[in-house]
């Protein structure tokens, strides 16, 4: 822990949205660990990141590289950031080091080469479907699905706002708080089956980026009137 802020590790977290996670936590002072199936790959990932920021004038940060199994046995909190496809092997090759933490789902069940039509799976989503197979020893919280890495990368937030879904309120709140962190607004969105709304909504949005040329997110209204 660093200055009292839990230890984050993003599994597969060394596409966009894993890396623009990881710059947005580091940023804010949180000590993160990026993942990945082979430590040269997580490693070659914050080598990277950090000569960009260094390029940018930003002081180095407190990143590190993992497997992602030794990433999840070392941090406090837990995102996974994998294709679909890797969902299920991800999270059982982790499963033991996540017992008694919170993980954020990330995952989109997309489905190519149609990724702009909504395509649920069975259990009803990817946080669902994470719930079921590690049991009630994780508080898996659904969040992040729809924002764009794009904005993530470049240090914005474009307005967006997340929705934020989990059986446990206190784990919601906690990464509540990281959604903050990223300077965005998290919301409550209620209970892991409500993952399947954002999960399906990231499909309509990659269909409206491509049909506006955008990088769209959401922004809740009528909040506080």
């Amino acid at each position: 822990m660093s200055d009292n802020k839990p230890v984050i590790a993003i599994l597969g977290g060394t596409g966009d949205l894993g890396t623009g996670l990881a710059r947005c936590w580091a940023e804010a002072g949180y000590p993160v660990i990026i993942g990945s199936r082979t430590a040269e790959k997580a490693e070659t990932a914050v080598a990277a990141m950090q000569s960009m920021l260094a390029e940018r004038g930003i002081a180095e940060m407190n990143l590190r590289a993992a497997e992602n199994l030794a990433a999840a046995e070392s941090a406090d909190i837990v995102a996974i950031t994998v294709p679909f496809s890797h969902h299920q092997s991800t999270l059982e090759q982790v499963a033991p080091a996540l017992q008694d933490k919170i993980l954020i789902d990330v995952t989109v069940p997309l489905v190519p080469p149609k990724v702009a039509r909504v395509q649920l799976p069975e259990g009803g989503s990817a946080g669902q479907r994470a719930q079921e197979l590690l049991g009630d020893g994780v508080r898996v919280v659904s969040a992040f699905q729809n924002v764009a890495a794009h904005h993530l990368q470049k240090g914005t937030n474009a307005g967006c706002d997340v929705l934020v879904s989990g059986n446990n309120r206190d784990a919601r709140a906690q990464v509540i708080t990281l959604v903050e962190a990223c300077d965005m607004r998290g919301y409550h969105a209620g209970s892991i089956a409500n993952a399947a709304a954002a999960e399906a909504l990231t499909s309509v949005l990659i269909f409206i980026n491509k049909q506006y040329k955008c990088h769209a997110g959401i922004a809740l209204t009528g909040l506080g009137e």
